[in-house]
């Protein structure tokens, strides 16, 4: 199994910036992909940024240039660092952990840009 602990979310205002971080627990070892989505009210799920275990990243057009995306292996953390926020970033985040054998989320963490 594999569990997922967020943190990190909060409220700020537009332009301003937050982190955001997960750490993996459990059977971890080997290839997998972590990443970031969020979901908006009434919206669907959609991908933020991911990055794999030998460290690619894939970016949702709309967080290019302000998001960054990163990971330390030996923690089996996963950190997303979000700039220039706004208001259309605001939702719930989640975390996800996919490897071969698992397909993971976290519980999610709320993230609100007032404008």
């Amino acid at each position: 199994q594999v569990q997922l602990v967020e943190s990190g979310g909060g409220l700020v205002q537009a332009g301003g910036s937050l982190r955001l971080s997960c750490v993996a627990s459990g059977r971890t070892s080997g290839f997998n992909v972590m990443g970031w989505y969020r979901q908006a009210p009434g919206k669907q799920r959609e991908l933020v940024a991911t990055i794999t275990s030998g460290g690619t990243t894939v970016y949702a057009d709309s967080t290019k240039g302000r998001f960054t995306i990163s990971r330390d292996n030996a923690k089996n953390a996963v950190y997303l660092q979000m700039n220039s926020l706004r208001p259309q970033d605001t939702g719930v985040y989640f975390c996800n952990f996919r490897s071969p054998a698992y397909d993971v989320w976290g519980q999610g963490t709320q993230v609100t840009v007032s404008s």
